[in-house]
């Protein structure tokens, strides 16, 4: 088969098994639609229990880490790999044990990132404004506004890390709950 064939029988069997399973996406949508609202209602606690689900994550796979390194300790990059492992499971530890400390310290992080996001859209937009014409403006927006958001979050610290996290995933949640639940619609209807 070639290429232009093999895409389109990928793109056959994926439209079917969405279709065949329309009422799951559907389920999940709904599900994530109300999860998003209720953590932009409460943001602190939404915060907390993304950085406590984080610390699992990151101590579950530092454990893991540390077993696939000492399995496989003839390897090169041991010792690297050895403390990749160990710096993730010190920074589960950290998250699980004092998970207030760090909502704080991963809301300035996502100040950060919304900082060099914004300017590195800001930057793009520029770069490209003969090639995007009048779109590139939109992009220009984007990366205010995302340095609005940064600056809203650094200069309200640490007062906005109550908010913050909760409120962005919340956001997050809500629009991938719409979403799926546009997908699954579709997918029905398919």
């Amino acid at each position: 088969m070639t290429l232009p064939q093999d895409i389109t029988r990928l793109q056959t069997e994926m439209r079917a098994a969405v279709h065949e399973h329309w009422k799951a996406f559907l389920i999940e949508g709904i599900l994530l639609a109300v999860l998003g609202p209720a953590a932009m209602i409460a943001p602190l606690i939404a915060s907390l229990a993304f950085t406590i689900f984080l610390g699992w994550m990151f101590l579950i796979s530092g454990v893991a880490g540390l077993a696939m390194t000492f399995w496989a300790r003839q390897m090169p990059g041991f010792w690297w790999s050895l403390f990749s492992a160990a710096l993730a499971v010190g920074a589960g530890l950290i998250l699980l044990t004092r998970p207030a400390q760090g909502v704080l310290t991963l809301t300035i992080v996502i100040g950060a990132y919304f900082l060099a996001e914004g300017v590195a859209t800001i930057m793009y937009a520029l770069e490209h404004r003969r090639e995007l014409s009048e779109r590139w403006s939109w992009m220009l927006f984007s990366g205010i506004l995302d340095i609005l958001i940064s600056a809203m979050i650094i200069t309200g610290l640490p007062g906005s890390a109550e908010w913050a996290i909760g409120l962005l995933v919340g956001i997050n949640l809500l629009f991938g709950g719409a979403s799926l639940i546009g997908v699954a619609l579709a997918a029905r209807k398919a």
